[in-house]
């Protein structure tokens, strides 16, 4: 008999998800006296579209508004309760079957999508906070996998969750001593010059090595660099939050992946509770259910960052802004993007909203030859969303195709 799958816990952290779309709901109720009053702020509101609303406020009966809007906050409420339940009772559990493992240290891993494809070897970095399988989520849905598909032979670093001696790893020790290694072993596996691509912080890894190894080109996908180019909005809500991860990372000697999660969510207060509510009317057998629920195991799947990697993130990247700056060192060299000497392509997804376009763009200046394509896909849309194939990968396939040689 099959042993029961483990119960869902997410969406992480729940608690926070909660509170923070109760909050949202039910402070319609506790605005509406001073709303009717006009001491309500109306400073960040478009003009227009404040004085309407007062108007609207002033013709509305006070009770029946006071139970309309109470209504409405348990309807959503009502909603968002219903697609949590039908998140965690749903039937779907992520079942694909890895490829063989290239090479192992530690709990670190490289799998080897090619088989026995003779085209050009592509090295998958994915980032350290969640798992590698955003790039290989199902079998409709797993850029390695189209990859593989479309002649070339790609290879994914999984990075698993860090222990034993990984626990006191920087980012020196990940970049250096586990992906150069990687990135070796792979060269030595295809026999030809590889094609470097990272994901989202995979890519910031990425970069050094690029400038230190023979590759073949390089393809950067949402990759943070001037964490300074939001106009700092970003640096500064984890500044205000940094002395309670400081003492976090000093406790347990890692940062925990609810505090990740916690602030991710931070970013858009109030998203999954629009995701979870629109789920809660899918017909539970849809593929539009399944598709959810995996991509949501997969959010819900994070892991905790090391101590050592989470000072450097948080002060060196966001405090000090240092890659852009060009004071983040590895291996005691500064990384400097103009010195990559191979064909790079910056993928800048549009509508990403976890790392600010801005911020990717930044590359596209520094990089001596470069390439900058902004498809309309969003941060995690452009590995996971039914649009991805047509609108990027395709055309990314044969881009590492055509550089492949160079």
């Amino acid at each position: 008999m099959a042993a029961p799958a483990s119960p869902r816990l997410g969406p992480r952290p729940l608690p926070l998800h909660l509170g923070m779309a109760l909050g949202g709901w039910l402070s319609s109720i506790a605005a509406l006296p001073p709303a009717r009053s006009g001491s309500l702020n109306w400073r960040h509101a478009a003009p227009a579209e404040a004085e309407a609303l007062q108007e609207a406020l002033a013709r509305a009966e006070p009770e029946a508004l006071a139970r309309a809007l109470g209504t409405e906050a348990a309807r959503r409420i009502g909603c968002f309760l219903a697609g949590i339940e039908g998140y965690r009772a749903h039937p779907y559990r992520r079942r694909l079957a890895d490829p063989p493992v290239l090479c192992q240290a530690g709990a670190t891993r490289v799998l080897a999508f090619g088989g026995e494809a003779s085209g050009a070897a592509v090295l998958l970095v994915p980032s350290l906070i969640n798992r590698a399988y955003i790039l290989d989520l199902t079998a409709g849905r797993s850029f390695a996998r189209y990859l593989r598909e479309r002649g070339l032979r790609p290879y994914l670093v999984q990075w698993g969750a860090p222990g034993g001696e990984e626990r006191a790893f920087g980012l020196d020790d990940y970049i250096l001593g586990r992906l150069r290694p990687a990135l070796e072993a792979v060269r030595s596996d295809a026999g030809r010059p590889v094609v470097l691509a990272g994901y989202c912080m995979g890519g910031t890894m990425a970069l050094p090595l690029a400038a230190r190894a023979d590759v073949a080109a390089l393809v950067l996908l949402a990759t943070p660099w001037d964490f300074w180019a939001d106009g700092r909005h970003q640096a500064r809500m984890i500044a205000a939050h940094r002395p309670g991860l400081a003492a976090l990372i000093e406790g347990l000697g890692h940062l925990p992946a609810d505090a990740l999660q916690a602030m991710f969510a931070a970013l858009d207060p109030l998203l999954a509770a629009r995701k979870f509510s629109a789920f809660a009317a899918l017909p539970p057998a849809s593929a539009a259910a399944r598709n959810f629920v995996a991509l949501e195991d997969w959010l819900n799947d994070a892991v905790p960052l090391t101590g050592p990697v989470a000072r450097a993130c948080l002060e060196d990247w966001y405090g000090a802004n240092a890659p852009a700056r060009g004071t983040w060192l590895v291996g005691g060299e500064a990384v400097r993007p103009e010195r990559i000497a191979c064909p790079a392509l910056n993928v800048v997804p549009a509508r990403d909203r976890i790392v600010p376009p801005a911020s990717s763009e930044a590359l596209s200046h520094a990089l001596p030859d470069v390439e900058t394509w902004r498809p309309p896909l969003g941060h995690i849309g452009m590995m996971a969303s039914p649009r991805a194939k047509r609108l990027l990968w395709r055309r990314l396939a044969a881009w590492i195709a055509d550089h492949a040689s160079a």
